[in-house]
């Protein structure tokens, strides 16, 4: 681009500048920013109107979300979370976990998307929806039985920004609803505080996860903590990978394990 060129252009978007500072008011939301963003430069950029999405997780939360591929310790802040209890093999076809994952994406996306309706939420920016969580047990069973898939209880989360709140959840949940013509009512506002916890990057199938989880465990015994999992605190897995499109070998799941440090046995002299 010539210096002539630029000089155009700048005076283009001088003068259109001028324009909107002569307005008597404004409206603070995402929809007066994106039409201010178009008519400041609309036809001098491709990218005239459009906001690149933020993502949460590989910026402010990165090292809860891209681990390395070998057992840290952590401290998990509380957070909030689109939340589905349920129950039962995962794989199922029509399931109840593949009918809560398309609950938790319809709320997701509504909240996600609500700068282009007439419901404003408060501090609100354009973001990338966070990866799919779970939080996953089986009763009665010591540790876990990945050939018996059907004896899974798990919570489906998603994560939401720290603008969201339980007023704009619930909104959410009405408009989805209504819009996509899926009962959303299943869908939880909820927070989880973690806590102390190890987590690694884990690569491969899910199948294979036993052999991550025992590396975690021995660094856990050579550090001096143990697991602390209960009925509260549980099995944590991120997926960062979509199966569907990633070969198994590839797929990329964030495992965590909520612990506690061994407190040191007093010893009493005689």
């Amino acid at each position: 681009m010539s210096d002539e060129e630029r000089t155009e252009k700048a005076d283009k978007v001088s003068f259109r500048i001028a324009e909107i500072l002569s307005r008597t008011a404004f409206s603070f939301f995402p929809n007066e920013y994106i039409s201010i963003h178009r008519k400041l430069f609309q036809g001098i950029y491709k990218h005239a109107e459009k906001i690149r999405d933020y993502n949460i997780t590989k910026k402010e939360y990165k090292e809860f979300y891209m681990p390395k591929n070998k057992p840290e310790i952590v401290t998990v802040p509380k957070a909030n979370y689109i939340a589905v209890r349920g129950k039962g093999d995962p794989n199922e076809e029509g399931g109840a976990y593949q009918q809560a994952i398309s609950v938790l994406y319809a709320v997701a996306y509504t909240l996600k998307m609500s700068y282009k309706t007439d419901y404003k939420i408060e501090g609100f920016f354009e973001y990338v929806v966070p990866p799919l969580e779970g939080f996953w047990w089986q009763e009665n069973t010591a540790g876990v039985d990945y050939t018996d898939k059907a004896l899974f209880n798990w919570i489906s989360v998603i994560r939401l920004p720290d603008f969201i709140t339980k007023e704009n959840f619930k909104w959410a949940v009405e408009t989805a609803t209504k819009k996509k013509k899926l009962d959303c009512s299943l869908a939880e506002f909820m927070t989880i505080d973690e806590g102390l916890c190890i987590q690694i990057m884990h690569l491969g199938a899910f199948d294979d996860e036993p052999a991550t989880v025992a590396l975690m465990d021995t660094y856990l015994e050579q550090s001096g903590y143990v697991n602390d999992m209960n009925k509260v605190r549980l099995h944590h897995e991120i997926y960062l990978s979509d199966p569907r499109k990633v070969a198994p070998e590839k797929c990329k799941t964030v495992i965590r394990h909520p612990i506690k440090k061994i407190q040191p046995v007093s010893r009493i002299d005689s």
